[in-house]
């Protein structure tokens, strides 16, 4: 089986799917792989890094033609899709809820296509979930992004001129980003608030120092470890507990996100009018309409002093981490869903069939 190794078409993405390491590690398990030229030049992977592991490096075109398995990382947008016929396996990050017409592209040209974002939160499926290892990266550097564009520093500090106060910062969503965010500005020294819909989240974020502002009223539970959609009397509730610590705080950052919705609107325009001047908010779902109100993609927003920059889970400023990883977790996919180097399909199994999303041109996940 030869797998092919595609450059990402996103002007913005700096990530590769599979690095050179990993690609070695599918060559030794008799996979052959083939990489598109310069596929991993963002991420600081040269074509001679992928020859060395024993792959051969082609042209866009010749990728296509020569693979039976296609890898990416973001969608395949309609031009790719051009190439693709009833032979190819794709594997990306789909998501497929909120690309419907891609979907049906992919089911007239015959092809299959498993989606990575789909894979359901069960142990046996850990070490394939590229959710987990991408915001894990995207938590730490939403902190870092925080502290470049806050015009204070994090910790205490005593001086012979004084002493500074520590920076407060508010987090919203205490998954893996934001379990990640408490961590790293809690060793930066900062004061760490946090809050979730999920009441189970709070021992978590206690354990790494944050104060969990708690909403009055019954909290969510995880549905297969993901958030669900808070009610409405539940979303003013956590607005009410958690405006006193927002109007404080320095930094906040938003990681909430519902599988195959918009995000929830957290922040309104209305509260960041009474947040400190020179606040930051870094919104991590700004690429499903974002946590605040006024978030926008890729693009920072300025509103009454208060700096909004609308960002995603995918934390490319570190492509070679967030590559490394990603590469981990697609091998790990492909060795599970393959026996002596051919796809098993076993649609019994929960991972098999929660990712496959087409067969053979036939649609099986709306």
């Amino acid at each position: 089986m030869t797998i092919g190794i595609l450059k990402e078409t996103i002007k913005s993405e700096k990530r590769v799917s599979i690095s050179p390491k990993i690609a070695k590690f599918l060559i030794d398990q008799g996979f052959d792989i083939i990489v598109q030229d310069g596929a991993g030049n963002s991420s600081k992977f040269s074509n001679e890094d992928y020859a060395d592991a024993g792959a051969k490096i082609e042209k866009r075109g010749v990728v296509y033609k020569n693979s039976d398995v296609l890898v990416k990382i973001n969608p395949f947008d309609e031009d790719e899709l051009k190439l693709v016929d009833d032979h190819h396996i794709l594997i990306c990050q789909l998501f497929h809820k909120s690309h419907p017409e891609i979907v049906k592209l992919i089911a007239e040209k015959g092809a299959s296509i498993f989606s990575m974002d789909a894979l359901p939160r069960i142990s046996r499926a850990q070490d394939m979930d590229v959710l987990s290892s991408q915001s894990n990266l995207a938590g730490y550097k939403a902190v870092i992004k925080g502290a470049y564009e806050m015009t204070k520093i994090f910790p205490l500090m005593m001086t012979a001129a004084g002493t500074i106060t520590p920076s407060r910062v508010l987090i919203y969503g205490v998954g893996v980003a934001g379990l990640q965010a408490i961590a790293t500005a809690k060793r930066l020294g900062a004061i760490v608030e946090a809050t979730d819909i999920r009441l189970e989240t709070k021992e978590q974020a206690e354990s790494l120092g944050a104060s969990f502002i708690t909403v009055e009223g019954n909290g969510q539970e995880s549905e297969k470890g993901y958030a669900k959609a808070a009610s409405e009397e539940y979303a003013r509730k956590q607005k009410e507990a958690v405006n006193k610590s927002l109007f404080k705080a320095d930094l906040v950052i938003t990681t909430a996100m519902v599988p195959g919705r918009k995000s929830p609107v957290l922040i309104t325009e209305e509260q960041v009018k009474q947040m400190k001047n020179g606040a930051v908010i870094i919104d991590l779902a700004a690429a499903q309409g974002g946590n605040c109100e006024l978030s926008k993609m890729n693009k920072t927003v300025l509103k009454n002093g208060v700096k909004i920059i609308g960002t995603t889970i995918a934390p490319e400023s570190v492509s070679t981490n967030a590559s490394d990883l990603y590469a981990k977790n697609m091998s790990n996919f492909i060795t599970y869903l393959t026996e002596n180097n051919e796809f098993k399909w076993d649609l019994e199994d929960e991972i098999t069939d929660e990712t496959l999303i087409v067969k053979d041109g036939v649609i099986r996940k709306n």
